[in-house]
């Protein structure tokens, strides 16, 4: 990619880390993958001043951003929900000279990145098969990904156009399918009130599966991080591994509960932090027979692909389709 010409200025913005990269929206691959370049956000007081770093090392000239972000916008305005970055669109545009600057939630991003994966950027699991497919057939496919948090979107793909859905689905209320699961929900929900799917499936989430099954295991296994139940699994700590177990067959139920929700018939894609870092035992693991056991639609679930997202920057990837449906939309409208 030109430097020296005008690109879309994309980010994925997160509690720990900035991403930025540049995007020619007349190009068949429009994310320019060796443009990318990632900072912590500590390091900087505001999200203006991480761009504008960016594009002076870069020599970028850019006149208009898509900028993915960990957190609700809410009109102008939007809240890393990690972090203490408040990011205004009008003032952030002005700071940098941006004509135009679109704030969209990461999950938006997320699903857009459907509209530019190819096979070599997913990993399918389970039976079902899955190709990408012209933007002008129709498609219904839904995304979710276990990180910090629990995020849920879909992404409607009609007359070459494509529409994410932004939702909190994450937050549905979380429906134990095994007595083992229901003793989990017994225990968490004198801890937290109402259980959602979120204190399950996510990194926190693992941490509360391995405390609860310790505790029915009669054990105390301390304070731990995410990170720490996985080193547990590897060494061959049984509490740990079924843990790990518990958590893909409660994903996959997820999973396969926000498919008859959204009507996602084409597909679910696996994104977010965990899902690299778990995809041996995801492959591994009852995901797949969890996900199709849905009684008389069991047959029909059985047909739709999940789809483990492997790309490295799917967020940015994302933002960049988000650009390149802007270009293309009637008047400049809104994706």
């Amino acid at each position: 990619m030109n430097a020296a010409a005008e690109h879309v200025l994309v980010a994925d913005i997160g509690g720990t880390n900035a991403r930025f990269a540049l995007a020619d929206t007349t190009a068949a691959v429009p994310l320019d993958q060796g443009s990318i370049g990632e900072y912590p956000v500590a390091r900087f007081p505001s999200l203006a001043e991480a761009a504008a770093c960016y594009v002076q090392e870069r020599g970028a000239r850019v006149r208009s951003g898509v900028f993915a972000v960990a957190g609700r916008v809410d009109g102008d305005e939007a809240r890393i929900t990690n972090h203490p970055w408040v990011i205004s669109r009008s003032r952030t545009a002005a700071q940098l000279g941006l004509q135009r600057l679109h704030l969209i939630n990461d999950f938006v991003a997320q699903a857009m990145s459907v509209a530019l994966l190819r096979t070599p950027d997913v990993v399918q699991i389970g039976g079902a098969a899955w190709q990408p497919a012209a933007p002008t057939v129709p498609r219904n496919y839904c995304v979710i990904g276990p990180g910090t948090g629990l995020g849920v979107g879909g992404l409607l793909v009609r007359d070459g156009r494509h529409y994410p859905l932004a939702t909190e689905g994450g937050h549905a209320s979380f429906a134990p399918t095994t007595p083992e699961q229901i003793r989990i929900l017994e225990i968490l929900t004198q801890q937290f009130g109402r259980v959602s799917n979120e204190r399950l499936i996510c990194g926190p989430g693992l941490v509360n599966l391995h405390r609860t099954l310790s505790e029915i295991a009669g054990q105390d296994p301390g304070q731990l991080q995410p990170a720490q139940v996985s080193e547990r699994a590897a060494a061959g700590d049984p509490v740990a591994l079924r843990a790990i177990e518990v958590f893909m067959d409660i994903f996959g139920a997820v999973a396969g509960d926000a498919v008859l929700v959204q009507g996602a018939w084409d597909g679910v894609f696996l994104t977010g932090g965990l899902v690299p870092r778990l995809l041996g035992p995801l492959q591994h693991s009852g995901f797949r027979s969890h996900f199709e056991n849905k009684g008389r639609f069991t047959a029909t679930l059985s047909q739709v692909p999940s789809l483990a997202i492997v790309h490295p920057c799917p967020g940015l990837l994302g933002a960049a389709a988000y650009a390149l449906d802007l270009e293309q939309a009637p008047n400049g409208a809104s994706a």
